[in-house]
Formats: structure tokens, sequence, C-alpha cells
């Protein structure tokens, strides 16, 4: 299959880079307040430990631009300045340290407040990303249209990546979303035919966790399978350290990244006689800091449980008041069941091929 990421413009973002063929970066956003310098430090070093590898941040004020220089001291990823409508936040944006900023250059304003936007982002050799979504799609568009399209969001993105080429610019992302599922991929498949500029991928207000992630998973998966995209981000209504979680799953799942403990776990019957659902996000909570490339699974029933799990590295298999510990399907031990988690993890811990 031809591989569109491997043939994007190369972008370099703080000390990242995207684009050609280059590893795809995890990016997720603040819900802090930008100007709450302690709170959206602290939010972002969490996302850090995470997995987060791009972080971007609201900046609807001349404080929250004036913040980015304090907050960049204090994290070790690269920060994306989010600029809707106000050109002057963009330039302090800029000024104040931001490794990229994301704009819709059509809410800018006239073309001298737009090259002035550009000529700062020259200046420092930071990239703008260029973000359109389809509901802030142009009323001329849609009205010809009968409606929002995926070509009319195409074409709405490269007129505004065009905009940009004119000021004199060439370090440009582009990023086009909708909440609709199959249009959002149709569009992605039309762009990336149409510009070899990086593209970060994403379905926006995708929804809560539940119907976010689902709706993620499906939109992201076409288009990365066939592909395309060089960021991603997981839009979700709550904490976006889930977003994170979401990302790094959907990669490795594609077999687009390597590396972190992938936990499976059977469904629950009528044989269960312990708490698998309990103690399958135990597990999944427990490995998030173990740097093994393994399988992890955990079982319900101990009669199954080692034939199931066979195919994974290691595992637990749960019965009434006990449990195996299983290694290539093999029982290593059998314990109390409030001794499975722990015999876990120092397993892991002290895991030997």
């Amino acid at each position: 299959m031809f591989m569109y990421r491997d043939h994007t413009k190369v972008i370099s973002i703080g000390d990242r880079v995207i684009g050609g063929g280059n590893p795809i970066l995890i990016q997720s956003m603040t819900n802090t307040k930008t100007e709450d310098i302690k709170s959206t430090v602290a939010q972002i070093k969490r996302l850090e430990s995470a997995g987060c590898e791009i972080i971007r941040c609201a900046v609807p004020t001349m404080e929250a631009a004036e913040a980015l220089s304090e907050i960049k001291k204090q994290i070790s990823i690269p920060l994306v300045a989010d600029i809707h409508f106000d050109y002057r936040l963009a330039i302090a944006a800029i000024e104040h340290g931001a490794d990229k900023i994301r704009i819709n250059p059509g809410n800018i304003g006239s073309k001298e407040r737009l090259k002035a936007v550009v000529d700062a982002a020259k200046e420092r050799k930071i990239p703008i990303r260029v973000g359109v979504n389809s509901g802030s799609l142009e009323k001329e568009i849609v009205e010809r249209d009968h409606g929002v399209t995926a070509e009319g969001i195409v074409e709405s993105a490269l007129d505004k990546v065009h905009m940009i080429e004119e000021a004199g610019y060439d370090q440009i992302v582009i990023s086009i979303k909708s909440s609709d599922v199959l249009m959002c991929a149709k569009a992605h498949e039309l762009i990336a035919e149409q510009t070899t500029y990086p593209l970060h991928v994403g379905i926006t207000e995708a929804g809560t966790l539940l119907s976010g992630n689902i709706k993620s998973a499906v939109g992201l998966g076409m288009i990365l399978s066939k592909g395309i995209g060089d960021t991603i981000r997981v839009s979700l209504t709550g904490d976006p350290i889930e977003e994170i979680k979401s990302a790094k799953l959907i990669l490795r799942t594609l077999g687009l990244r390597k590396g972190g403990i992938e936990v499976v776990s059977c469904p629950t019957c009528g044989r269960t006689q312990i708490d698998l659902i309990g103690l399958a996000n135990r597990v999944e909570n427990m490995v998030a800091d173990i740097p093994l490339n393994l399988k992890v699974a955990v079982m319900g029933c101990v009669v199954n449980g080692p034939g199931e799990a066979k195919e994974a590295d290691i595992g637990i298999a749960g019965g009434k008041g006990e449990g195996l510990l299983i290694k290539k399907g093999q029982v290593v031990r059998k314990l109390p069941e409030d001794q499975l988690l722990l015999a876990l993890r120092e397993e892991l811990l002290n895991w030997s091929e």
C-alpha cells in the first residue's frame, strides 16, 4: 500500500520532527485556563508522563499568550498555541515561545494581518497549523454544495494553505476535522492526494469516553490504515489523560507503534467467579508504567484460562478465591486471589525472556 505519510514534508515542532515517514506523534490539548500557569503545567506534566508528545493550549487572551513563556520553561514537550480570531494573540504567542501556532487564516482578518502572523512565524522558524472544521466551513461553500461535504472541507483547507503560501511561507501542517466519521475519512483521502504537507488527524467533537473512543477508533483506524496521518489526537469530553491512553492503543492496534504492555481479557460469563472487570482494570492501570513490549492476559476462569492465555506472554486466571499465574499457556503458580496482582507485577518487573 502507498503510504502517504512517508512522502509528506518534514516539519520541526520544537525538538520533535513529523512528516517524511517519521513516527506518528500523539497530541492532546489542555482544558485548564492557560493563564493559570500552575494548573496548566501540572496537567501538561501528567500528560507527558502518560505519553503525550505535543500539547496544545488555548490562547484566548493576551494574558494567556504571555503565560506561555513560563509554561515553556517547565515542560519538556512542544507547545502549540491555539488562536481563533485575534492576529495579535498569534504574534504574542509566537513571541512568548510557542513551538507552533494553530490558526484558521480565514478568521484572522485582512491579508496584512495574516502576513504579520506569517512573518512572525517565519522569523522564529515555527510551523503554522491550518485548522478547518466542518462546523466552521465558509457559508458560500456550504450553500453551493447544499451542505457540508468532504470536498468542501478540502477546498476550504487548501484555500487557507494557499493564503499562507502567498504570504511567503511553507512550514505548514494541515488539520481537517469533522464529527461525521465517514465524511472525515473521505476528506483525508481526498486531501492526501492533493498535498504533501503533514496532516494532523482527529475526529472533532467525538464525544464522551464511550462514544468518543468508538468514533475516534473507527475514524482514525480508517484514515491511518490508508497510510495517512502524521500526528493524531483523540478528542474526548473528559480528562485528557484518557485521550493519550486511547491514542496509544489505536496506534498499537494498527501496528504503527510498538512498546508498552497490551492487556487482553476475556468477556465475563457464568463461569466467572472473581471480579474480572475490576481485576482487568487494575491490571491495565498497574502495567501503564512498565516499559515492556508484552501481551498480558487476564482471564476469569481457571478451566479455560490457561488455554485462552497461551498466545499471551504472561497472564492470570481467577477462580473462586484463588487463581493461576500463567506463562506462555503454562501454569507457573497457584495463588490466593488477593495475591494475583502483586505476583503479576513482580514477574513483569523482573521479566526476562
